[in-house]
């Protein structure tokens, strides 16, 4: 089983909404952190945010207030929400189990999906 597949990627106007998925595998969707990262063309890659077993979220400036990332249990299934999408927003959206250091999840992914392409247009 593949560890992880992302979908929901488009091409959407600048201010529109996108809703990103992830299936989990069992076991990759049991490790304690979940996160989104993004790369955009010649950029590095960007944890955007995470969220633990306990449901506690995390997200890196750019995206706060604008995205949220929620998980469905019983579905195995991690989503991040985006709105207000503006075209730097534009890259490849990556879900991924993350390492943890203490209780805190750390953005570097154990095991990561394919990708899914997000374009904001102006």
């Amino acid at each position: 089983q593949v560890p992880l597949v992302e979908s929901g990627g488009g091409s959407v106007q600048a201010g529109g909404s996108l809703r990103l998925s992830c299936v989990a595998s069992t076991n990759t969707y049991n490790n304690y952190c979940l996160g989104w990262f993004r790369q955009a063309p010649g950029e590095e890659r960007e944890g955007i945010a995470s969220i633990d077993s306990d449901g506690y979220t995390n997200y890196a400036n750019s995206v706060k207030g604008r995205f949220t990332i929620s998980k469905d249990d019983a579905k195995n299934t991690l989503y991040l929400q985006m709105n207000s999408l503006k075209p730097q927003d534009t890259a490849v959206y990556t879900c991924a189990s993350l390492r943890v250091v203490g209780s805190s999840c750390i953005y570097e992914s154990i095991n990561a999906g394919q990708g899914t392409q997000v374009t904001v247009s102006s």
